[in-house]
């Protein structure tokens, strides 16, 4: 048996026997970059401590990793094609580990951002290259069954990201949580040379590369603007990211229609099948990432519970998530994508719905049933998805084509941080102001606590610190009338500590139910489309019967 894997896939004549190992290194690539993310939102509270950072700082430590990450994915993905797939995945991880090094030396707001946009272009080159190596490394008729098992690896990335950076905070710093990558990065790194056969298209043409600077200009300035308006105002900045974003689609289109060999055949989306498959995947991850966003804030600062504790209670959903997928392989085949996937759909509508009945009563227990419908359904809905998405493409643009799922991927969790994000924000505000209406607190404490949860919590400590003080003097005041004043002032001030704290608690659990209306709404209606847009059981997938066409005639002509 050879050390080094150098026999490309496309020159076999049978299936790759060792592709089920290949496999396993394509799933810890994806399995680190889901992470990245993931295991962020626990250290967050730390980090903004230890750096002191803004609340604008934090906001783009967690999407300076996005915006390359979603913007460079379909060039990339595009070059990896023409010159080799396994080395845009083994780049990728080599530039992935680098920034995570960085992030873990990194001692200032400016140097953690910087390191996460590094680790943004490393998870830019690994994504689709998972999928075009899955792809071309598996026969068709196993190409679902891997998929299914790229996508379960992405439900274990959700949950095991907190659990693990959540173990790592226990005894270290934040800065631990860059290096959870480095080690499954390396063993990615060797692994790969040594299980994952070398692929590129057989025949690809050349790159298309003004098609994919205009994709990297308006998915990059799509992004920055979702990013920037909710969370910071729709000032200059937010308006023109809107317009170049624009200004850049449509000149993307018009380049793509005219184009002999496009980086992206824009016609596809009018294929029905293609086109529900990407709006399912959009919206699917629009509504998990922004429930993801605010249900980690619930467990943390609302219930109590640390990293670790969180990382715990979101297992439910990993485990989930791999018997929805289990079951995604019996069902497709006997009742077809559509059902699938729409149930999928409405399994995760549901799961929102009874978000919707929490209050401040509620404990873990109530968390538990929707977490294990939204398990269930990313199972049930994301594997078809992938696996239409990738089908749509020929050989020669397996890349492009995990690209572009990946994309649909990103948009939809950006769009759910930021939608999502910002109707928490605006209804945690709200109903805090009305909660505290009337109790004499400062206006410069109530605009203090109503920029997020931890922050009203501090308030809520702050005034009880106060409390605390004036206890301690009331205890060594010489004067019996000095000393009963200073207490019955600590003694008012204590249970204003506990009111504020009560109502901090009220206010965020009742914008979770508010914003999770608000995600179920979306997620409904997008339900709705995506039944009208997938075709029925039997139907002809005319993306890839038009492709198979295209690799016949391509054959004949070698």
């Amino acid at each position: 048996m050879r050390l080094v894997m150098n026999e490309p896939v496309e020159r076999t004549d049978r299936p790759y026997a060792r592709r089920w190992w290949a496999l396993l290194v394509l799933c810890l690539s994806l399995l680190i970059i889901v992470m990245a993310n993931t295991a962020l939102t626990v250290a967050a509270p730390d980090m903004t401590r230890d750096l002191g950072l803004s609340g604008a700082d934090l906001q783009w430590v967690i999407d300076g990793y996005t915006v390359p990450y979603a913007a460079l994915m379909l060039l990339l993905g595009a070059i990896g094609d023409k010159y080799s797939r396994r080395g845009a995945l083994v780049l990728g991880l080599v530039v992935f580990g680098g920034g995570a090094v960085s992030g873990y030396l990194a001692d200032s707001a400016t140097a953690v951002i910087a390191a996460r946009a590094v680790m943004g272009v490393g998870a830019a080159l690994i994504m689709p290259a998972t999928l075009s190596l899955l792809a071309a490394t598996f026969p068709r008729a196993e190409r679902a069954k891997a998929i299914t098992l790229w996508t379960a690896t992405a439900g274990l990335a959700i949950a095991a990201g907190p659990l693990v950076a959540g173990a790592l905070l226990e005894d270290h710093g934040w800065s631990s949580t860059f290096l959870i990558n480095v080690p499954i990065a390396a063993v990615a790194l060797v692994a790969a040379f040594v299980l994952v056969p070398p692929s590129r298209a057989a025949h690809h043409d050349r790159v298309d590369y003004v098609g994919g600077a205009l994709s990297v200009v308006w998915v990059g300035s799509l992004v920055y603007m979702i990013i920037e308006g909710p969370h910071f105002g729709w000032g200059a900045k937010a308006v023109t990211a809107a317009v170049v974003a624009g200004t850049g689609l449509v000149l993307f289109v018009l380049w793509e229609l005219r184009h002999p060999r496009p980086v992206l055949d824009v016609r596809r989306f009018a294929h029905r099948r293609f086109a529900g498959s990407n709006l399912a995947v959009a919206l699917f991850f629009l509504s998990v990432f922004g429930a993801f966003y605010y249900l980690t804030q619930h467990l943390q600062f609302v219930l109590g519970y640390d990293a670790l504790q969180t990382g715990v209670r979101m297992l439910p959903l990993t485990g989930a998530v791999f018997v929805g997928s289990a079951l995604t392989g019996y069902l497709t085949p006997r009742i077809g994508m559509r059902i699938t996937v729409t149930a999928g759909m409405v399994g995760g509508t549901a799961a929102l719905v009874l978000l919707t009945r929490i209050d401040s009563t509620s404990s873990y227990g109530d968390f538990v049933l929707p977490l294990v419908i939204l398990g269930l359904a990313i199972g049930l809905a994301l594997s078809p998805c992938t696996d239409a998405i990738m089908g749509a493409f020929p050989e020669s643009e397996l890349g492009v084509g995990g690209a572009v799922n990946d994309t649909s991927l990103e948009l939809g969790g950006s769009l759910g941080i930021a939608i999502l994000g910002s109707v928490l924000a605006d209804s945690y505000s709200s109903h805090l102001k009305d909660a505290t209406a009337g109790r004499g607190l400062p206006p410069g404490a109530l605009s203090t606590a109503q920029d997020s949860v931890g922050a009203g919590y501090a308030v809520a400590q702050g005034i009880g610190d106060k409390a605390r003080q004036l206890a301690e003097q009331a205890a060594h005041a010489q004067n019996a009338r000095q000393a009963g004043q200073l207490k019955a002032q600590a003694d008012q001030l204590a249970h204003g500590a506990r009111q504020m704290a009560d109502a901090v608690g009220a206010s965020f659990a009742d914008a979770v139910a508010h914003t999770s209306l608000v995600g179920a709404v979306i997620l409904a209606v997008g339900t709705v489309l995506v039944g009208v847009l997938l075709p029925g059981k039997g139907a002809p997938d005319a993306a890839r019967e038009e492709n198979e066409e295209r690799e016949l005639v391509a054959a004949g002509n070698r």
